[in-house]
């Protein structure tokens, strides 16, 4: 008898404890709560404040437009947010109290590589959406739960290498970048690029993440005579460096940065002394009022952060927030993790007002948008951008 009460027990047991998972993969599985939760870590103090600062407040006014219509089936979009100064080990503390204790649906606009590379492991299979980052790692075909909406740091440095090459005719090109995973990717990528047309560095330099040690890089740089260098950084560093390489490299020197140098908060940086500078970005012009998903983005910053400047990270935030609110309502009755990628991955131009979305290289937005600054604006070498 004693033998029988003792397996009741046991059998009971492990049936609350599965009863208790099953709630808590309820909550995380399913948007069927109180609220729709979605988790974000990014900088909001320290060197690189002013990009995560953009990129949430973009996406805060997507998200706000959609709770003011509704929100999803009447349940509310929550975006929780923590600072994680752009270091690795904050980013995974973050990380692990959105999963553990805010019990997140999806894993949402997370910003640069090494902070990204550091949480990957760890994420499962929780949507992982529209990080900030062009990494390759990222670029895998075989995690399903990985869904980008902007191009590549690799299709953004061939559209750079391709224009100077065949425009300019350029053959001398060297690198500045960030001594982490994220210069390293910008580092190979450039590598591969030139090797499509036959050409390899002619000089390279580094400097320490959230740093402005950019001295011994340049000293390095400035013997190459490069005819335009690659800048894979942050915008304070990225800034620095430009002002110095200025007084020391031959005239008439290219600056090439990437996105996510940040191109608004680097021009600010320089004071508009942008003369030289070829900019690179994965969304279009923020200014282009011809594209109604771009209207919509100015007069919803200006309704839900009319204390934010329209920016490049800004708009990149918006339209990636706006797929997942489009992605959310494709779905009808239940909303659970697996249906909500299937939607994101099967959105179309006409979902996000003609922004040309087509999920392909698990990219959503497969366009690099090269533009230069002058007279007080950014004037876009190809209006409508191009796949790379």
């Amino acid at each position: 008898m004693k033998h029988v009460q003792k397996s009741f027990w046991v059998v009971l047991t492990a049936l609350v404890l599965i009863a208790g998972w099953i709630g808590i993969h309820f909550l995380t599985e399913e948007a069927s709560v109180a609220e729709i939760r979605l988790g974000i870590s990014l900088p909001l103090s320290s060197i690189n404040e002013e990009l995560g600062k953009s990129v949430l407040q973009g996406a805060q006014a997507a998200f706000q437009v959609a709770n003011s219509q509704g929100g999803i089936a009447g349940k509310p979009i929550r975006l929780i947010a923590y600072d994680d100064k752009y270091e690795p080990q904050i980013t995974l503390t973050n990380t692990r109290k959105l999963l553990e204790e805010d019990r997140v649906f999806a894993l949402f606009g997370f910003v640069g590589t090494p902070t990204v590379k550091k949480i990957l492991p760890m994420i499962g299979d929780t949507p992982f959406v529209a990080p900030y980052t062009g990494a390759s790692f990222l670029r895998d075909p075989t995690r399903d739960n990985l869904v980008n909406f902007r191009s590549s740091y690799r299709d953004e440095i061939q559209k750079i290498v391709d224009h100077l090459v065949s425009q300019r005719d350029f053959k001398r090109f060297a690198i500045f970048y960030q001594n982490d995973d994220y210069g390293i990717e910008g580092y190979n990528a450039t590598i591969a690029a030139l090797r499509q047309h036959k050409l390899s560095l002619v000089g390279e330099g580094t400097y320490k993440r959230n740093t402005l040690s950019v001295r011994h890089a340049l000293n390095e740089i400035k013997g190459s005579h490069p005819e335009a260098i690659i800048i894979v950084g942050a915008y304070k560093p990225s800034a620095y460096f430009i002002r110095e390489a200025r007084q020391c490299c031959d005239a008439g020197v290219v600056f090439a940065p990437i996105s996510f140098v940040n191109a608004d908060a680097l021009v600010a940086e320089l004071g508009n002394a942008t003369e030289g500078i070829l900019f690179s970005q994965t969304v279009p012009a923020y200014d282009d009022r011809t594209m109604p998903a771009v209207r919509s983005f100015r007069r919803d910053l200006i309704r839900f952060a009319p204390e934010a400047k329209p920016t490049f990270a800004a708009l990149e935030g918006y339209l990636a927030a706006r797929a997942v609110v489009a992605a959310l309502r494709k779905r009808s009755g239940r909303i659970d993790r697996e249906r909500f990628l299937e939607a994101l991955k099967t959105l179309r131009a006409d979902d996000l007002e003609g922004l040309p979305i087509r999920y392909r290289n698990t990219q959503l937005l497969n366009r690099v948008y090269l533009s230069t600054f002058h007279d007080g604006a950014f004037h876009p070498l190809m209006r409508t951008g191009g796949e790379p």
